[in-house]
Formats: C-alpha cells, structure tokens, sequence
C-alpha cells in the first residue's frame, strides 16, 4: 500500500467527521426507516453479524433488517440473490436503494470501517484467502468502493445462477478481490471522492431502471 499522509491519518480523519456528520443530518430519516422496519416486519429493527476487518479483526456490521428472522441453521446459505424469498417487500426496497447500509455510518464512526474501502466479507469465507488476498485487511472495510460499484447488481447476478453459493465463491468473490487489492495499493483522497460519487450515480441508475422494469412488468400485453 502507498505511504501517504492521507492512508496513514487524513483517511480516518474524514471518516470521522463525515461519519457524524451523516448520522447527525440523516438522524430523522434513519428513525423514519427504523420506525418502518418495525411496522412492517417487527422486531429486531437491526441486523447484525460478523465480519473480517481491518488487520484480520473480526467486528460486528450492522444493517436494517431487511430478511425474515431465522436461525443460522435454518438459513440455507450466506449468499443472498434478488430473489431470496427470504427478503421482506419493504426489505427489497431498501436493498435496492442500499438504505439498509446506513447504519454502518457507527461502524465508520466507531473506527471499525471506512466510508470507502473493500466491503467486509463474513470470516467463512475469509478464513479461505490465500496470502496475497489477505492484502485485503491492510485497510478497513468500506461501505462504499471498487466492488460496491462494479457489483452494485451482484444480487441481479446471483438470482441467475444455478448454483448461487459456488458461483459466488468460485467466480464473483474472487474477481470483487482483485478490485479490492487494486484499491489497496493505492489509496488516495480523489480516489475515495470518485467512488463516493459514483456510488450516487450508480444508484440512481439502478432505481431508475428497475422502476423501467417494474412499469413494463405491469402494463398488460397487447
């Protein structure tokens, strides 16, 4: 990783304020979607589970709920695909706009991630990592980044395969992790400012053109 004042502190600097910042200026908007959480699916608002951090650490993500509650045993696999039954409509909603990410702004506040970085992935799959992919942990997860933007319909994708679990080990993390150590070797402030941007843009894309879908979707045959 290239050595810079920004990589070292400016990095975590900026996390750090724009962190509060986004928690303090998005608090109504988060108790409005926790509130509709709570409505439509119950309790638990949040969800949470571990993840493969900075220098190897586990830590805990946390999300809006946004999948029906079950055990971890009667879950049938980690990978999540669009159409995973599992989902719950208002959940759907917010998976495609990505609002369930929000609350990781306290995992960026609380240092456990960065505002842009390589999205964390779950220790049962980390564990797996060669030693050059562990190159990954030499920063902190993001919420945002190269795979966040290149994968931004990764569940589109994961619906189509046969075989989701093996399609996803064998082809989709390993291309997400050769992004993530480009990133890794060169971070750098405009670089961040680029993904943060793109993220907006992306999004926006995506919604529009899944509204596209959905009108199409209903309007009857001729």
């Amino acid at each position: 990783m290239t050595a810079s004042f920004y990589s070292k502190q400016g990095k975590r600097w900026f996390d750090a304020l724009f962190s509060m910042l986004g928690l303090i200026l998005l608090a109504p908007f988060l108790l409005i979607i926790a509130a509709a959480v709570l409505v439509t699916s119950g309790l638990p608002v949040f969800f949470r589970q571990k993840r493969t951090g900075l220098h190897g650490e586990p830590f805990w993500i946390w999300k809006f709920r946004t999948m029906t509650t079950v055990s971890p045993a009667e879950a049938p696999t980690l990978v999540t695909s669009a159409n995973d039954t599992r989902i719950t409509p208002f959940g759907r909603w917010l998976r495609h706009t990505k609002f369930d990410e929000l609350p990781q702004l306290f995992n960026v506040l609380r240092g456990d991630m960065s505002l842009v970085g390589p999205r964390p992935e779950v220790p049962y799959y980390t564990q797996t990592y060669s030693s050059r992919q562990l190159k990954v942990f030499l920063v902190r997860p993001g919420i945002t980044g190269p795979t966040a933007n290149e994968y931004i319909c990764e569940e589109m994708l994961l619906a189509q395969a046969q075989d989701k679990e093996r399609f996803y080990v064998s082809i989709l993390l390993p291309k997400k992790l050769e992004s993530d150590l480009t990133y890794v070797r060169d971070v750098s402030f405009n670089k961040d400012l680029k993904f943060i941007a793109n993220t907006f843009v992306r999004l926006l894309v995506k919604s529009h053109a899944i509204q596209n879908v959905a009108s199409s979707a209903a309007q009857p045959e001729a």
